[in-house]
C-alpha cells in the first residue's frame, strides 16, 4: 500500500513550498493530500527579494485542496508537511490544527516545516516536544522557534529526529530529500 502524506496549508501559501513537495511526493508514488481550512481553490503567492529589506509578494498559481481540516484523520497519514508563506499565520487558528499536528509528534512520524511553518507549531500545548531540539526557519521566525523551546539554527536545512526544517523555498531540494528519507524508514 502506498504511503500517504498530508500537506496542510491555505491561501497565501508560498507557491513553491506547496507545489514542489506535492509533485515530489507524487513522483515517489505516494498519495499526497492537500488540506486547508475549507475544501476550496487556494490562492498561492510568490515571495522574492527585489531590492527591498524584506520580501515582496505576488500572486501565484491556483491550487485545489483535496479535503478540509475537519475531514482529516491524521492516523491515516505517514507524514506531514507544512509549507510557509502567509498561510501559517491563519491556519494555526483553526480548531482542528492542534490535534492534526499534535498527532504526528505523538506518533513520531516525519514532519516537514519550511519558512514560516514554525508559526503553526506554536498551537501545540505540549511544548516539551521541542525542548532539546534544534530547528531552522525563515530568519524572521527565529523568535517563534525559540518560543517553542527549541534552539534556532541559521543552517538553511536541519534534521532533528522526526523534524525536517528548512529556511525557505531555495532549500526545497534538500528539504524533500531529507523528508523522504524519514518517510522511507
Amino acid at each position: 500500500m502506498s504511503k500517504k502524506i498530508l500537506i496542510i496549508t491555505g491561501d497565501a501559501a508560498e507557491s513553491l513550498e506547496v507545489y514542489y513537495p506535492y509533485y515530489r511526493l507524487l513522483e515517489e508514488g505516494y498519495e499526497a493530500v492537500i488540506a486547508s481550512p475549507t475544501k476550496k481553490v487556494l490562492h498561492t503567492v510568490v515571495h522574492d527579494f527585489v531590492g527591498w529589506d524584506t520580501y515582496t509578494e505576488k500572486q501565484g498559481y491556483l491550487l485545489e485542496s483535496h479535503v478540509s481540516f475537519d475531514q482529516v484523520n491524521p492516523e491515516e497519514y505517514d507524514g506531514l508537511i507544512i509549507p510557509g508563506g502567509r498561510a501559517p499565520e491563519y491556519i494555526r487558528m483553526d480548531k482542528h490544527v492542534p490535534s492534526i499536528v499534535g498527532h504526528f509528534f505523538a506518533a513520531n512520524k516525519p514532519v516537514g516545516v519550511i519558512c514560516h511553518a514554525a508559526l503553526v507549531l506554536n498551537v501545540l500545548e505540549d511544548k516539551q516536544i521541542f525542548s532539546n531540539r534544534t530547528m531552522t526557519a525563515y530568519s524572521a521566525c527565529r523568535y517563534d522557534v525559540e518560543s517553542l523551546g527549541a534552539t534556532y539554527t541559521t543552517e538553511t536545512l536541519h534534521v532533528d529526529d522526526n523534524i525536517v526544517s528548512g529556511h525557505a523555498w531555495p532549500d526545497l531540494p534538500g528539504f524533500m530529500r531529507e523528508f523522504l528519507k524519514l518517510v522511507r524508514k
